[in-house]
């Protein structure tokens, strides 16, 4: 655990003999601009080889982000603050009891493919699910990962992670959420991600019945990124 005046300055760290990825976990909330510059600051760093890749565990206060994609019309009630971002994808909600990770990876020295990385970034999602027995899904039709809802009505399905990134000279920024406990009627003052279908909700592992704490899921992220990564 790091605090939060370290963390923040991101482009402090410089490679050592150790040039495999950095983490840093926040124990209390990032504000959003806050969490860009410093990402940025870091992504900047990691691309002239001045530092280390970094996954950078984090949660938000509560707040909306609007991607390169978001309409206005889905924003239906702005009960929280709203940030334009420079990550694909349209409107989300970040807030506490999700676990956010911002990927800081160089892409040119590992696959500069963009594809390639986003089904890495759900593969990544994916087997961190499974370490709790959750079966997450990709949809082509709907970015994130999935899991099915037999309960709420033939073909319902609640999005559990979200995803969404932005590169800049081959190095990524932004990354994944993935809901542990969060509040989920605050997703109600969007659309979340322009998906309206009654079918398609969100959840979270505590919603599906598992007691997983915020620590359980670092660890599985952790080992389920080694893998994929």
């Amino acid at each position: 655990m790091v605090n939060t005046r370290d963390t923040l300055d991101l482009t402090l760290a410089r490679p050592n003999d150790d040039d495999g990825v950095e983490w840093r976990i926040e124990e209390q909330p990032v504000g959003y601009d806050e969490a860009v510059a410093a990402m940025e600051a870091r992504a900047a760093a990691i691309a002239a080889g001045e530092a280390r890749e970094l996954v950078w565990l984090l949660e938000h206060p509560p707040l909306y982000t609007a991607g390169t994609s978001a309409k206005a019309a889905d924003l239906l009630s702005p009960r929280f603050p709203v940030f334009q971002t420079g990550r694909g994808g349209q409107l989300t909600y970040h807030g506490p009891g999700q676990r956010i990770a911002y990927a800081m990876l160089n892409l040119k020295q590992r696959k500069p493919d963009v594809r390639a990385y986003v089904a890495g970034l759900e593969e990544w999602i994916i087997r961190t699910l499974d370490a709790f027995n959750v079966r997450g899904m990709r949809r082509e039709d709907r970015v994130g990962v999935w899991v099915a809802r037999p309960d709420k009505g033939p073909g319902c399905e609640d999005k559990i992670a979200a995803i969404g990134v932005r590169l800049k000279r081959w190095v990524s920024l932004h990354g994944i959420a993935i809901n542990v406990e969060p509040d989920l009627t605050h997703f109600d003052g969007i659309v979340p991600c322009g998906v309206a279908d009654p079918r398609y909700g969100v959840t979270s592992l505590v919603d599906l019945g598992l007691p997983v704490t915020m620590l359980d899921l670092d660890v599985a992220l952790q080992r389920a990124f080694d893998e994929v990564f």
